[in-house]
């Protein structure tokens, strides 16, 4: 819900449009690695093909070029998060249409965009290019903040939370507020970028002395290794069939090797999952998987490279707090993923 001013005080879930919202928890943690029963600031400046309605298209694109922060795939995950698409939308706090503006926001910020000769946040165009002057206002806003030390944080998470609560509310909290209803709002937009994001993944390579590629950017920390554990959430002590490695929630979880995608959905303990088979190697069929994921990339039967985006890191399934797990399997059985990984 777009709001000015101090922090809020009266808001409703999703910007003013009723929905269910998981929370995901905004740290690092360990994950299940095993099925119950078997067991991105960053943004680029592109959009999945047909992921955004067709009448909307041309005012995404146009409202994500307002400032480099704020991107078209931002713009449309907060569409569907405040108004599912909806232009005709009315919360019962009075905000409106598709970008959900309340009334004294929408003064400051609405202008004859389309040219119809009024300027109405039922108007899609008027209200999807007003959405995007003020994320970059705000964008300018919390930038000043953290230069002065009043906040800390990402600075599209703190003008995503500003575009919720207020951007009072961050600079009275000192970053994304307290509240459950802007913290599930910041999390729902991160975890809908993907889905409307096309990304042109630089061409990866697996290094010398290594049969696979690390899945994550950078070097990151292994935060439980292959082998037996007490499990975090199931509590009973049994194989942890992967590697846990530190990454928050939203950094691309990429394909270790080139292969074919078989599954890519979701699968209970593991929540959003993908699978990819990468044929016979030595004598033996191998697969990776990739595990607790907020968004997915890919779908079955697509063939990808290694290096190439798979889904983003989440907190989905039996987890304990974002972070990547990632599994090796050899002719069905799962293996430690280190030595592919030259890690041992």
């Amino acid at each position: 819900m777009a709001q000015s001013g101090g922090s809020a005080t009266t808001w409703v879930v999703g910007g003013g449009i009723a929905m269910v919202i998981v929370p995901l928890i905004m740290m690092v943690g360990v994950g299940g690695g095993d099925d119950a029963a078997a067991e991105g600031s960053g943004v680029g400046g592109g959009l999945n093909d047909g992921s955004v309605p067709a009448q909307y298209l041309p005012w995404v694109l146009k409202a994500g070029a307002e400032c480099d922060a704020i991107k078209p795939a931002v713009i449309a995950a907060q569409i569907e998060a405040e108004s599912g698409w909806n232009p005709n939308a009315k919360s019962p706090v009075g905000a409106e249409g598709l970008s959900q503006f309340m009334p004294e926001t929408w003064k400051s910020w609405g202008r004859d965009d389309d040219g119809n000769g009024s300027a109405s946040p039922y108007d899609p165009g008027d209200a999807i290019m007003a959405q995007g002057r003020y994320d970059c206002d705000l964008v300018e806003r919390v930038e000043r903040y953290k230069k002065a030390g009043k906040a800390s944080g990402e600075t599209l998470d703190l003008a995503l939370a500003a575009y919720n609560a207020g951007p009072g509310a961050v600079e009275q909290y000192g970053g994304i507020p307290p509240y459950t209803e802007t913290q599930n709002y910041v999390a729902r937009i991160k975890s809908l970028i993907p889905k409307y994001e096309s990304v042109d993944d630089p061409p990866g390579e697996i290094p010398e002395g290594q049969r696979m590629a690390m899945p994550l950017p950078g070097d990151p920390i292994v935060t439980s290794p292959y082998g037996m554990r007490m499990h975090p959430t199931l509590h009973v002590r049994k194989l942890h069939t992967g590697i846990d490695l530190a990454a928050p929630a939203g950094t691309p979880f990429m394909a270790a090797r080139d292969g074919k995608v078989t599954f890519a959905g979701w699968s209970n303990g593991y929540g959003n999952r993908v699978v990819i088979s990468h044929g016979t190697i030595n004598g033996k069929k191998v697969t990776t998987t990739y595990n607790h994921m907020m968004a997915i990339s890919v779908s079955v039967g697509q063939q990808v490279k290694v290096g190439q985006r798979v889904g983003a890191v989440g907190s989905t399934g039996f987890s304990t707090g974002p972070h990547a797990h990632f599994e090796v399997t050899e002719n069905g059985q799962y293996v430690d993923p280190a030595p592919w990984l030259g890690l041992k």
